[in-house]
């Protein structure tokens, strides 16, 4: 289909984006690499009067690692969080998650931000922001406020984010944990049914810290606090790693979809996580 008609903006910077935004309200919206937008529009599921197109700023484009903090801007896009050798050093895990989003044409041109704005629960990004305790830079009207990523999603598509406000960085600990991304896919390029990052740091032969989030197993990732417990201060053996799992599945709330029933998605989601604690720890 095509979409219905609406004007264009290409701003240049980021306050005359915020200035678009606010006023044209809920009439307006953002696009960056319009993955999730464009389809929506096309298929008139989402009515936009005016799109905010902010490729043009180049500020959204910077990256860099700030002796212990990642600094991503949120125009960077999949391909260039693969292929950047600091970030690859200072957060490993974001570049094995972006080599398992869709297929080599979308991460020419998905970006970071929108993968974690738009608040769509089957998306890679949010749970693994959530994974690595990152926070969120929002610039609105007001000027520029944070929110942390696990208190960033309210539902399925509601975030924090104001109709007026951009997310226009992103912010975490660089890490040197044991890190693992795994997921389940039907074909490539497509949604996760189940996918989950970890990540676990051991002192001798006791693990110190964990962190394990989820993907697409609920209406918002879930990041489960009760999984990393169930690691700390443990060896990590067998029953350990099953306790954490089922702690994990505890937090966890699937839907019956295209991708399977309740009962499929719980299985798939054990098998998944306990894969990536174990890949984690061998990394550790």
């Amino acid at each position: 289909m095509i979409p219905a008609m609406f004007e264009y903006h290409r701003p240049a910077d980021v306050k005359s984006a915020v200035s678009l935004l606010q006023e044209h309200g809920d009439e307006a919206r953002v696009l960056a690499g319009g993955h999730s937008l464009i389809p929506m529009m096309k298929l008139r599921m989402a009515a936009v009067e005016h799109l905010v197109d902010i490729q043009d700023i180049e500020e959204l484009r910077e990256s860099k690692v700030s002796g212990d903090t990642v600094h991503i801007g949120a125009m960077v896009t999949q391909h260039e969080l693969i292929n950047n050798a600091s970030l690859a050093k200072a957060a490993p895990l974001i570049r094995e998650a972006s080599l398992q989003i869709a297929d080599p044409q979308v991460r020419y041109v998905g970006t970071i931000g929108g993968n974690v704005a738009n608040g769509d629960p089957a998306n890679d990004m949010p749970g693994l922001m959530q994974c690595l305790d990152a926070t969120y830079a929002l610039s609105g009207p007001s000027g520029e406020r944070t929110v942390k990523a696990r208190e960033f999603y309210e539902s399925a598509f509601m975030t924090a984010c104001e109709d007026d406000e951009i997310l226009t960085s992103i912010a975490f600990p660089a890490t040197t944990a044991g890190f693992a991304y795994e997921k389940q896919k039907r074909k490539i390029g497509d949604y996760a049914t189940a996918a989950a990052a970890v990540l676990i740091t051991m002192g001798g032969k006791t693990c110190t810290a964990a962190s394990i989030a989820m993907t697409n197993l609920s209406d918002t990732p879930v990041w489960s606090e009760a999984a990393g417990a169930a690691l700390v201060g443990t060896n990590c053996g067998d029953a350990d790693i099953a306790a954490a799992v089922a702690a994990a599945l505890n937090d966890t709330d699937p839907t019956e979809d295209s991708r399977g029933p309740v009962e499929f998605k719980r299985h798939v989601a054990g098998v998944i996580v306990r894969r990536a604690i174990e890949r984690a720890l061998s990394r550790a």
